[in-house]
This record gives structure tokens, sequence and C-alpha cells, in this order.
């Protein structure tokens, strides 16, 4: 950064405890770059917490409850008012199409994507397929049920909410009903839980949500000294992985609570930036008995090649089944919010 600034930047995010892990390891590599040293032109950085809609609202299922906006829309509008400077996000959970005057500005490195089962304490336990017919398993992503239904149909779904903590606690609650958890890998290993894995869930399976597993940051498009911190930042293989799978949700027009699956694979070659990468993208009816899945491969060197398979992906999923799996999607989603206004007004 330029000898100029010696701003203070506000990182921003959710106020939950992983979202404030998160943001304190952004944090921690921003002050690597530029320790505090009390040179009036060096870059300091703080942090602000705030509570989202999607916070506030744990009793609706997230299927009912709509996009992702959920979880960022208060922090946009902080953002875009300037009462803070970069917001701190799950990439998985940010919208493919931001409000206007806002970008990624980065991708940090990503941890392993994959989603895990975790098993409630005391049980021997070790697979799903050890799991006894009828076991009640939760989880709030219609993907992760979706995907599972296919090759599990003797197993129960039931939707958890709240954060990590109260998760596990209604998980090993010998009064409640959950035989197991799937949680996001990634997720628990920053809340040094990793202990609490059972086993990973990997492909085919279960393909992970778009992004899953990477921090974004966002800023202001017109903040020229906050992207110039970022750029220093991004773990560019992560970055063409993830915009690759956002690309192709993008096209989908899918949310957090629609069941688009996904597997990236990136091999380096002997040109910087550059290498080959593998998109597999799926969806999958929320009864499981539907399923289309493509995979295309090719050397990328750029953002632009990299979105570019994304969007092909997605074209021929839509082109092979996806479309209607997703309008099938919208109306049962639309039918049961109805339903539940309808008893909420009862």
């Amino acid at each position: 950064m330029s000898s100029r600034s010696g701003r203070t930047f506000t990182l921003a995010s959710r106020a939950s405890q992983l979202a404030q892990i998160q943001t304190n390891i952004v944090l921690n590599a921003l002050r690597e770059l530029y320790p505090p040293s009390g040179d009036y032109t060096t870059p300091t950085f703080t942090t602000s917490f705030m509570s989202t809609a999607g916070d506030k609202n744990q009793s609706q299922a997230l299927y009912l409850l709509g996009g992702k906006s959920l979880w960022t829309k208060e922090l946009e509008v902080a953002l875009k008012e300037h009462q803070v400077d970069m917001l701190i996000h799950s990439l998985k959970d940010v919208p493919t199409t931001l409000p206007n005057g806002c970008m990624i500005g980065a991708i940090l490195e990503r941890e392993d994507p994959v989603d895990s089962l975790v098993v409630r304490q005391g049980k021997s336990w070790k697979s799903l397929d050890d799991l006894p017919a009828g076991s009640v398993v939760g989880t709030s992503s219609v993907r992760r049920v979706a995907q599972l239904k296919r090759n599990y149909p003797n197993l129960k779904f039931q939707d958890v909410r709240g954060n990590l903590n109260t998760r596990l606690a209604k998980l090993d609650d010998p009064d409640g009903p959950y035989a197991a958890l799937i949680l996001a890998k990634a997720g628990l290993v920053r809340l040094g839980m990793g202990d609490r894995i059972t086993a990973d869930i990997t492909t085919p399976t279960l393909f992970h949500a778009v992004s899953q597993g990477a921090l974004a940051v966002e800023i202001r498009e017109d903040d020229t000294e906050a992207l110039e911190l970022c750029k220093m930042l991004t773990h560019w293989p992560t970055q063409y992985r993830c915009l690759a799978e956002r690309a192709c949700l993008r096209v989908l027009e899918g949310g957090c609570s629609v069941p688009v699956g996904v597997s990236t694979h990136l091999e380096l070659d002997s040109t910087p930036e550059a290498g080959k990468l593998t998109l597999t993208g799926c969806v999958t009816a929320i009864d499981g008995q539907a399923h289309v899945e493509h995979t295309l491969s090719r050397r990328v060197t750029s953002v632009k090649e990299v979105e570019d398979i994304g969007v092909q992906v997605a074209k021929i999923l839509m082109d092979t089944g996806a479309k209607k799996i997703l309008d099938d999607i919208n109306e049962d989603r639309e039918r049961r919010a109805r339903e539940a206004t309808a008893t909420n007004v009862e």
C-alpha cells in the first residue's frame, strides 16, 4: 500500500463465534502485512460485529426463509454507508450477485470444503452406513438432504438451526431426536472442534456447497486502498475454484436452500496463475429421485476462463434436467411458504 495511507480499516461480520473467528483470521493476516508501528502512514485495523436477519430467525427452516442475503444485507448497508470498510464472509453465504457498488475484493486460501458426519457422543457409529434404519440426521441444508436421500433412503433428515455449539448440544441431548449431524468441516476446524468429526462425507456420495470452506472480503468498488490490501490476501488457486463454482450457481439461480452441489480440482502447471481446472456440478431433487451431474475440465489462465467453465457446466445441467428440478423446488417452496403463512395467521 502506498505511504499516503495511515487509515484505520474496520472489518465487520456477523456476531456469531465462528464469524468472529473468521474475521480475526483476516485481521491477523492484515496485521502480518502491516504490523502496528505507530507510524501515521501505516494502515491499522479494527473489528465490528452485528446480528443479521438469518441470525435472528432461528425457528423457520432455511428452505423457506429465502436467499443468502439473510446473512449479508445488514452488513452491506453498513459497508455502503461507510460505517465499515471490509465485510468478512463465509463465501458460501454470499449471493452470486452483489449490490451495486460492492465487490469481492479477496478470497483467502480455502479450508477443506467437504461436509462431515458428527455422531452423538457415546455412540460407536463410524459412518452413515452404520446408523440404524430410521435414525434422524440433523442438517439445515436441502442440498445435503437431497443428495443423501439417494443413497440412504432408510434415514430420516430433520432441520436443525442455531450456532455450532447449540447444534452440538441438541445432538448430544439424551432426550433429543438426533443420532448425528452433518456439518461443514471448515467450521468445525476453525472453532477447534475437529475432534468431533466422525467421518468426512466425500464425492460422489455428497458434493459440497458452492465456495464452502473459503473466506471472502467484500469491499466498496470505489475503495482502491481496500482493494490494494485485498490483492495481497487473495489465494489465486482458491479464487479460481470458487469463482468457477459461483459462476455455475449464478446461472442455476440457486440460493443457500437449493440443492446444487459442486466439486473442483485445480492442477497447477508451470505458468503463473494457470492450470487445469476440473469442475463437477450437480442438481438433485428434494426427494433424491432425480439427479443430474456434469464434469468439465479445461486449462485456465484467467478469471474469465474460470467463470466460463462454471457457466458451461450450468448450461449443460439445465439442458439435461436441472431446469425441471429447480422449477419443481421453487413451486414446492412457494406452496410451503403459503402454508406456513396461513398457519401463522390462524
